[in-house]
């Protein structure tokens, strides 16, 4: 296995092989084998895949580094797909453009939105995503003044026992809200507000300490934070705890530890990211209506075929890649602006559904960590997903598998002998630094859960690292405390 220098940047991705097309449909996969520290390929590696498959495998060119194993599917200079005819030279043509923006595109700077139009399902870019706001803006003032409304998005977050807190324009600090005024219509404002549809529940809790608080007034205002108003304290220290969805419920609770198959109803939450006919990565399910996953599942807009969302589907509720229920059809896709693909920090996506999902007992949201909330190192959690069970093999596995593995300290897994310093603030580790417990390719994407309370949250998304279970290289997921106020500012503006 390759091994890694600290000072270059984390191993670049490389892809799972697809399933094949039905018999007599022959096609092309084509895999990129290009990334940070890798010498590019003359061209694109072609696989023909013809019924019975044959692979044809690459001679590496002389002076290449081997391939790091690196963990997860595809990234935007990893992605299989399979065409379902054509000649090859068109095939060659599409695969050379991909790969040339791939091996010579810089960064994203910009949020990329990708929408199935109702007229044809071809697919935009958004504009760059710099909101455009008079110079006297007032944030969160209630009154939407920026183009895109930037200034009224972060207003509101959830704090210990999902206590509501806003921040207004009176004070800059997120307060708790009074509970005293509250009713239901200001809890089904303030989860549509963040793109719920409605509420699950609300009810009043203690403060333990009189503080500054808001009272709900009788002014009528779009948005929570305008109808609302500083006061010196909460009548009888009471103030709201709300919460948007019923979440992080599992209806199967045995397992075994170490890697096994799960079983039914025991990570509800847990998603699988098709394109075309094959699995690329997993997802997470935040809502009826949103789902988040890592950013670099998705390649660069090269052409309609390979970014419209009418080849991505979603599947929920799925123990077998043999046994596939209907699947959700994706509406936009939207990749995190700050999203660093040579760095991998800020790897997270969030996907829209054309329709809401329909939740049952094998179909369940998450919940997302509420502000402030810690996950201590070696507090014991869980990674899912459909990834290969084994480094360096090409095939990902037909059971969606479970494996328990303990959070890291950030300096840990910063430390020369792991990491060294690659670490951002916006991930965090988990593993085994023994080595044997870890998430591998396509379970990008995925949950990292751990447990708080009665219910499950949402503390990563598998994004990378080196090997799959290897000695002090545990697996890196994106921190979704940090990503948070950029999943709900987003979910608002999509809802």
């Amino acid at each position: 296995m390759a091994k890694h220098d600290s000072k270059d940047p984390p191993p670049p991705y490389y892809s799972i092989d697809v399933r094949t097309q039905p018999p007599l449909r022959s096609y092309e996969e084509v895999v990129y084998n290009v990334g940070p520290g890798l010498t590019a390929l003359n061209q694109p590696r072609y696989i023909p895949q013809y019924p019975p498959p044959v692979v044809v495998h690459q001679v590496p060119q002389a002076g290449m580094p081997p391939r790091s194993k690196r963990k997860r599917c595809c990234e935007n200079n990893a992605q299989c797909y399979g065409g379902s005819g054509g000649t090859l030279l068109v095939l060659a043509l599409l695969a050379l453009a991909i790969w040339l923006g791939v091996r010579y595109g810089t960064r994203l700077a910009t949020a990329v939105i990708l929408s199935n139009e109702k007229n044809d399902g071809r697919t935009e870019d958004a504009l760059p995503d710099f909101d455009t706001c008079p110079n006297n803006t007032i944030q969160c003032d209630g009154l939407i003044e920026c183009q895109l409304g930037s200034d009224e998005s972060n207003c509101v977050s959830f704090g210990q026992d999902n206590s509501l807190q806003v921040r207004t324009s009176q004070d800059g600090r997120f307060l708790p809200v009074c509970y005293d005024g509250w009713d239901k219509s200001h809890a089904e404002q303030a989860c549509t507000q963040l793109g719920f549809r409605s509420y699950y529940v609300t009810k009043a809790i203690k403060s333990q300490t009189p503080s500054i608080g808001l009272t709900v007034t009788n002014t009528p205002a779009s948005l929570l934070q305008g109808a609302v108003k500083v006061s010196s304290s909460c009548p009888a220290q009471e103030t709201v705890s709300l919460q948007c969805m019923d979440c992080g419920k599992q209806q199967s609770t045995s397992r075994i530890i170490g890697g096994s198959r799960a079983e039914s109803g025991q990570w509800p939450w847990q998603l699988s990211l098709h394109f075309g006919e094959s699995h690329v990565c997993g997802a997470v399910l935040l809502s009826p209506d949103f789902a988040v996953t890592a950013a670099h599942c998705f390649p660069r807009k090269t052409s309609t075929s390979t970014t419209s969302t009418q080849f991505w589907k979603v599947y929920g509720g799925v123990l077998s890649q043999d046994n596939l229920p209907q699947p959700y059809l994706v509406e936009k896709i939207l990749l995190n602006e700050n999203y660093n693909s040579q760095t991998n920090d800020q790897d997270v996506a969030l996907i829209k559904f054309t329709s809401p999902v329909a939740l049952n007992d094998k179909v369940q949201p998450i919940c997302l960590p509420t502000s402030g909330q810690k996950f201590p190192s070696g507090q014991r959690c869980w990674t899912t997903g459909f990834g290969t069970t084994e480094a360096g093999s090409g095939t990902v596995s037909r059971d969606l598998m479970e494996v328990a593995v303990n959070i890291i300290d950030t300096q840990v897994c910063n430390s020369p002998r792991v990491y060294g310093n690659m670490v951002t603030k916006n991930m965090i580790c988990a593993g085994d630094l023994d080595g044997g417990k870890d998430s591998c390719q396509g379970d990008s994407g995925g949950p990292l859960v751990c447990q708080g309370d009665s219910r499950w949250y949402l503390v990563g998304i598998t994004s990378w690292g080196s090997g799959c279970g290897d000695r002090n290289k545990p697996g890196v997921y994106t921190r979704v405390s940090s990503v948070l106020p950029w999943i709900y500012r987003n979910m608002q503006k999509l809802k």
